[in-house]
């Protein structure tokens, strides 16, 4: 299956870091993020589960949840936990989803149906589209995906960016631009007419183009 912006999750039960979660139950009705990797004691791989672990305060604090995933079993995960920590000074407090079958690989459309079973005897390279981030809504559906090339590090402090424009636009008709940063202006979504907009922001709005309207950042 594709997995596309809109689109409903799957859900799946699956061995943990911190014992079996079934996915969806675990998301309940906040946000959450699932992230994931193509094998264990990658170097990569390593510095981003670190830098994710320091940044899980930032994401708790907007009621985001953190999952990782790995393409190995939960054993293994633990031991590349210590790893983890002692290169980057933060324990991996979230859970990291084993999956030796590749049933969730396969299930997020990370790999082809014809990958096989089991992640014994693959390598990084043959799993080196397991390298996406999704940002998942209270409602269990895709609002951003994410995939990055091996050699490449993800920029977590950009998914935390992405993810708070996702939850202002969720909540109100607006649109950011690019680079935007929290507290900055944003846009008037087009749904929304110049009738209605002036009901909504009755100070008024800037506007360089008819199409283009900056408004303050609801609050």
């Amino acid at each position: 299956m594709s997995l596309r912006i809109g689109d409903t999750v799957p859900d799946f039960e699956a061995e943990t870091t911190q014992g079996k979660l079934k996915f969806h139950d675990w998301i309940g009705d906040g946000w959450a993020i699932l992230f994931s990797h193509p094998k264990d004691f990658t170097p990569v791989c390593t510095t981003e589960l670190g830098y994710m672990a320091g940044l899980k305060p930032e994401f708790d604090k907007r009621n985001v949840k953190i999952m990782g995933l790995s393409v190995d079993p939960v054993d293994n995960h633990a031991k590349w936990a210590k790893d983890i920590e002692d290169t980057s000074g933060h324990k991996v407090t979230y859970p990291m989803v084993g999956d030796p079958e590749l049933k969730v690989a396969k299930a997020f459309d990370m790999l082809p149906a014809g990958a096989g079973d089991s992640s014994e005897g693959r390598t990084p390279a043959d799993n080196a589209t397991v390298r996406s981030v999704f940002v998942i809504g209270p409602d269990k559906k895709v609002k951003a995906m994410l995939t990055y090339p091996m050699s490449t590090g993800r920029n977590f402090d950009e998914v935390l960016r992405l993810v708070e424009s996702c939850q202002l636009t969720a909540k109100h008709q607006v649109a950011t631009p690019v680079n935007w940063k929290k507290g900055e202006d944003v846009i008037i979504a087009p749904a929304v007419s110049d009738e209605d907009a002036k009901k909504k922001y009755p100070e008024g709005w800037k506007a360089p183009k008819p199409y283009l309207r900056y408004v303050s950042a609801p609050r």
